[in-house]
């Protein structure tokens, strides 16, 4: 059985790639940072539903030490982590020269400094064994950029760039790396745009609405799956929007 760590798994992508992951009855590692309850639920229905071992982290992935423990913990009570998801990743919305760099630097550590830091403790294990699969949850404002989302843009723009980087780096390994470029996904993140403002993206997207957080997971599953050949890519999907 193989162990799959998630971040950012309570809610929206992270769950949905928690629950597909479990129907196939991998070992599952969830972790987010502030919503607790959501995240002990989720994992509670996936334990009597399929049972599967399943562990669960509150904390910052961005933080070393919290990496650390995480990865320690996860290896001792369930195994290795063989799949990594790096999912973890909040937004800012607002003129770049209001923000501040507390708040610039959240985002950053947030979306970009936990892959950073998952990566760089998956790999040693994935090594050892000669496979391993990295998937990095992107956007397509880290192709194009978003006016009034600069950081996030940016932190985004960062892990595409990570992403090619580190596939070339591990090929030889065994190691495939790959991102998925999201596009509006009907997730939380997006409830912050008003009827009128959701009904005017939604005339700009070819399909005509957002993405579900199912079809985000539906194909991390096929990618993960999909051979080692299939590595340094960042895909995009977003209904044709882009």
């Amino acid at each position: 059985m193989q162990t799959i760590l998630i971040t950012g798994a309570s809610r929206g992508i992270g769950a949905a790639l928690a629950r597909e992951f479990a129907a196939h009855g991998y070992s599952l590692a969830l972790n987010c940072r502030q919503q607790t309850d959501a995240l002990e639920h989720l994992a509670q229905e996936l334990r009597e539903t399929y049972r599967i071992p399943i562990l669960t982290f509150v904390g910052n992935v961005g933080d070393p030490a919290f990496v650390r423990e995480l990865f320690d913990r996860t290896s001792r009570e369930i195994g290795p982590v063989s799949i990594l998801i790096n999912n973890a990743g909040i937004s800012h919305i607002g003129l770049l020269q209001d923000m501040s760099y507390e708040q610039w630097r959240t985002v950053m550590n947030t979306n970009t400094d936990s892959v950073f830091l998952c990566c760089k403790h998956a790999i040693p294990d994935m090594l050892s064994r000669g496979h391993g699969y990295i998937l990095n949850i992107s956007s397509v404002w880290g192709n194009m950029g978003a006016s009034c989302e600069c950081a996030y843009s940016a932190s985004k723009g960062a892990v595409n760039a990570f992403t090619k980087a580190l596939a070339r780096e591990l090929a030889p390994s065994g190691i495939t790396v790959n991102a998925i470029a999201c596009g509006a996904v009907d997730t939380d993140m997006n409830a912050c745009f008003s009827p009128e403002e959701r009904a005017a993206l939604e005339q700009e997207i070819p399909c005509g609405r957002y993405g579900t957080p199912q079809e985000v997971a539906s194909l991390a599953y096929q990618l993960v799956n999909s051979g080692s050949y299939l590595t340094g890519q960042i895909i995009t999907l977003d209904g044709g929007w882009t």
